[in-house]
């Protein structure tokens, strides 16, 4: 069949012939890139909400796996192994400083001065929630001036670069050359595709990789890195929450919150050494499953929680993604927001914003006080919690109000938080797990829904993973929702779960061998018009043939299973002989099966360019193939012109509107 598709080339837009070849074929041999490029060390980089770290391996001895070199800093009551992602530019918005140095220099600059300096902290958030995000989106610094999004991620992308390097440097004894790197970078699994490029690009434009050479570079989603890992679990690893003992030789006991700090105890002790050894076996958790056996992995970060249902394919261990990621904004920084709420209710909205502007410093250490506090927050809890208020807090508020912090919260009528006379915030246990609720439910009405799914029945495991998954309030509401169906798995290191799985998927990347896709992607085209199927106001007469017009040409739908290396092939013809570019609106939609473009809920998502200047040939009409691969963790898309064979650049872009 002759399809005609608009495509926009130039600024007339002119139909292009189409030859729609709608089969998916495997990618063979003849066209993956054959020069297989040697890397001598794997690192990964976890991007964080609220902390970041990295690790590595080198190729030579992949069982080996080594996290970052202590940080500077540290908080009370806070295990450092990771360091806040935090970041601080001078006035004249140059990089300052990353992590807990940045938070600390912070700090202690004169409150005059810091109002100049420009302070970032759990911006990543905004990649997920901006709706239009492209190269020029913004954030806002605590002090409230802008900045663009991208060179925060680039210069915390550029850090952890140079930190790596060094430390790899320092392991190996000579200067290390960044093009033995491959880098790996976590992001949610629930990420759209603009949020996955604007990473690539913030990577581009941080030096880590060139544009030149992209496959330096692999996206990893984060719970696919945390089911990689959770793979090769020791029982000593790991607490099973459905029996009754814990798998690390400590005494069994029904108290949840007790075991995980014997378990906090046990790492401890072993993390001196800083490398984990990764047995080249599979653990002996994975011994007991069987070919065809599904578990689901939870990874609650600070920001997003993200589900994975994944299917075991035995021999090799291959997995097999059974429904389609999903999850929410649901991390556990919704808490810190609960606090927020709380404290505007007692000391009112217009002081805590005036606050958080004139007395960032104190803003950010009344954060770090409540975080510390709300790490103890535990089911079975019965003595309150006190949360320390700057001093500049008791001073400005008086200042503001003109009667004392205490004053507030007598009279505010919040139940469970009382004033103690040492100079902090009383809180009652109950007060502290309402902070906790909404995120909580969140997450246990998605769990909920995502286990009446039918691909989600018998699931064997539920691995619980990601910093907030240390949290017995969450333990425990994920226990009495499953009611014992599956067991639930938490390991032991559960916060560098992603990190150390990410170094095995770069280690690997094939491990992950079919997967779902998230959305309906395709393209709009004419097609014959067809009398009763097509409807009349979609009609267009062009040179006397009847078209209709808006198709959608689905190139792969949502909750479609793809494999990797899977290829979606279609073939345009540019319009005109001289024209350069052919460019092709891609759009998307959330329902499995769409008719037309135009339809509620499809959206123009990106744009692919075939550039075929100098493909120009005597041929009567050039073919252009296209092969737009999805099973990967991000779309790509390459093209050749069938006549001549030749490679012809094509680029799939999600950022530019």
């Amino acid at each position: 069949v002759l399809l005609t598709k608009y495509l926009n080339a130039m600024a007339n837009p002119s139909p292009a012939k189409s030859m729609g070849d709608p089969g998916i074929t495997p990618l063979s041999p003849s066209h993956t890139q054959v020069r297989r490029p040697s890397f001598v060390v794997v690192v990964a980089i976890d991007f964080g909400t609220t902390s970041s770290g990295y690790a590595y391996a080198f190729t030579k001895e992949p069982e080996c796996i080594h996290t970052m070199r202590r940080w500077e800093g540290g908080d009370p009551g806070v295990s450092n192994q990771k360091t806040p992602t935090t970041i601080l530019l001078t006035p004249d918005r140059k990089f300052h400083s990353f992590g807990y140095a940045a938070r600390d220099f912070y700090h202690d600059l004169d409150p005059s001065e810091s109002k100049q300096w420009l302070y970032l902290e759990k911006f990543k958030m905004k990649l997920h929630t901006t709706a239009n995000l492209s190269i020029d989106t913004d954030l806002h610094a605590a002090n409230g001036k802008r900045v663009k999004a991208l060179d925060i991620f680039a210069y915390a992308l550029a850090f952890f670069k140079e930190q790596a390097l060094k430390e790899l440097s320092d392991q190996t004894g000579s200067e290390f050359d960044n093009n033995d790197v491959r880098w790996v970078i976590t992001v949610p699994a629930i990420w759209k595709m603009p949020a996955k490029q604007f990473m690539r690009e913030a990577a581009y434009k941080s030096g880590l990789v060139s544009r030149e050479n992209p496959e330096q570079l692999i996206i990893a989603l984060e719970p696919e890195a945390a089911s990689i890992y959770c793979r090769k679990l020791r029982l000593h690893q790991m607490i099973d929450l459905g029996s009754r003992t814990t798998q690390n030789g400590f005494s069994p006991t029904d108290n949840v919150g007790s075991t995980m700090t014997q378990a906090k105890e046990h790492v401890r002790r072993n993390r001196q050494s800083r490398t984990f050894l990764v047995e080249n076996v599979v653990g002996e958790l994975w011994s007991e499953l069987e070919e065809g056996d599904r578990y689901v992995v939870v990874d609650c970060g600070g920001g997003t929680v993200d589900l994975t249902v994944h299917q075991i394919r035995l021999p090799e261990g291959h997995l097999k993604e059974l429904y389609k990621a999903s999850g929410g904004p649901y991390g556990s920084i919704g808490i810190d927001y609960e606090f927020e709420k709380l404290l505007c209710k007692i000391f009112g909205q217009d002081f805590i914003d005036q606050f958080k502007i004139k007395r960032p410093a104190a803003w950010v250490d009344l954060m770090i006080a409540f975080e510390s506090r709300k790490r103890a927050a535990a089911p079975d809890r019965t003595n309150p919690l006190n949360i320390n208020l700057p001093f500049s807090f008791i001073d400005y508020y008086k200042k503001f109000r003109g009667h004392s912090v205490e004053h507030a919260l007598r009279k505010s009528n919040v139940d469970f938080v009382k004033w103690s006379s040492q100079g902090m915030l009383r809180m009652n246990p109950d007060a502290m797990n309402a902070l906790f609720k909404p995120t909580i439910d969140h997450i246990i009405q998605h769990l909920t829904e995502l286990f009446e799914k039918p691909e989600v029945s018998d699931i064997k495991f539920l691995f619980l993973v990601g910093g907030f998954a240390e949290s017995p309030l969450l333990q425990q509401a994920v226990q009495n929702m499953l009611q014992g169906r599956s067991r639930i798995i938490i390991p032991h290191d559960v916060g560098l779960t992603i990190l150390k799985g990410a170094v095995l998927f770069g280690l690997d990347p094939g491990v992950i061998k079919v997967r779902r896709s998230p959305l309906t992607y395709g393209v709009g085209v004419l097609n014959r018009f067809v009398e009763g199927k097509h409807p009349p106001e979609k009609l267009l007469v062009k040179d006397g043939t009847r078209w209709c017009t808006d198709v959608f040409d689905t190139f792969i739908a949502a909750d479609q299973s793809v494999a990797l290396g899977e290829l979606v092939k279609r073939s345009y013809t540019p319009a005109k002989p001289s024209q350069q570019v052919i460019v092709i609106h891609v759009y998307c939609s959330e329902s499995e099966s769409v008719g037309f473009i135009s339809e509620p809920g499809v959206r123009k998502c990106g744009t692919l360019r075939l550039d075929v200047s100098g493909t120009e040939s005597t041929a009567p009409r050039r073919e252009i193939q296209t092969l737009m691969q999805f099973g990967d963790t991000e779309i790509r898309a390459m093209a050749v012109d069938v006549a001549t064979a030749r490679t012809v650049k094509a680029s799939i872009d999600f950022l530019s509107h």
